[in-house]
């Protein structure tokens, strides 16, 4: 099977002011481990310090209500130039929508201060979502540079229909909770403000197009999140006016983080990353 690579366009609430990075880092291997914030998962472990590095701030995925090691590659990416901002949220077992995001946009000015400068971002699945939803809330470019999401989650509301299907793998079914869980309401039982809710998680629904970030989203073929979540949200954002924006379809079924191990796949992301820095 060929890879299919579909390019659109031309190219293709916050935190307290108060939670701030820890005076002394924790240990961690081969990396340092700061707050940003004053809960517990409120973590970020950097690597590859130094000058003249850009800065990469990756959001792992888990459904929004699990960790994940992304820690490999992170130092691969810092291994390759970048300074690595690896960065923890709190779930949906800590809090509701939007506390997720809100924990993002903490994070994205605490790497802004350090480094002095607007990281690109890279998220896989949840954390995909996560970081098309940073990119796209108000006007994303003034935060972030770029956007690469593997699998991302870009409608929770389509997530949730999907794993209500008669067809719907445990996988599907299993994610369609995760969202009833971020959002706090079912969408069919709460009412407006329940409706609210997840149309705010939809990251479409923020989309900025020139005001938003470059994006480069990708997912298998056999995706049990499917291509839908990332053209759906491409077409919001050329309608908008986004001229940088790629949709990349591999062969198989892999998610997430597992793209990255294709073969060919990483290097397309370490391209484009580099490309927009």
């Amino acid at each position: 099977m060929r890879r299919t690579l579909l390019t659109l366009a031309v190219c293709g609430a916050l935190l307290s002011s108060s939670a701030v990075a820890d005076a002394t880092p924790e240990s961690s291997p081969s990396g340092q481990r700061f707050s940003y914030g004053t809960h517990a998962r409120q973590k970020i472990t950097v690597y590859g310090t130094g000058s003249h590095r850009p800065a990469l701030l990756i959001l792992h995925g888990g459904s929004w209500v699990r960790d994940t090691d992304w820690s490999g590659w992170a130092r691969w990416f810092a291994a390759r130039g970048f300074t690595v901002y690896d960065t923890d949220y709190r779930l949906a077992s800590d809090a509701a929508w939007p506390a997720q995001r809100d924990d993002v946009l903490a994070a994205l000015r605490w790497v802004k201060r350090r480094s002095g400068e607007r990281p690109v971002v890279l998220g896989s699945s949840a954390g995909g979502h996560l970081a098309v939803s940073a990119g796209a809330y108000g006007a994303g470019r003034k935060r972030v540079r770029a956007v690469v999401a593997l699998s991302p989650v870009a409608s929770p509301y389509r997530a949730w229909v999907d794993g209500g299907s008669s067809a719907a793998s445990p996988a599907q079914r299993g994610l369609r909770r995760s969202a009833e869980r971020l959002a706090g309401c079912w969408p069919d039982r709460g009412g407006q403000k329940c409706w609210r809710q997840w149309g705010d998680l939809a990251a479409k629904s923020h989309a900025s197009g020139t005001d938003d970030p470059p994006m480069f989203l990708t997912h298998s073929a056999a995706d049990f999140v499917p291509v839908a979540h990332s053209t759906e949200l491409a077409h919001a954002q050329t309608e908008l006016g986004m001229k940088d924006v790629t949709v990349r379809i591999e062969p198989g079924s892999a998610h997430g983080g597992v793209l990255l191990k294709r073969p060919g796949t990483a290097q397309a992301v370490l391209r484009w990353l580099r490309k927009h820095t």
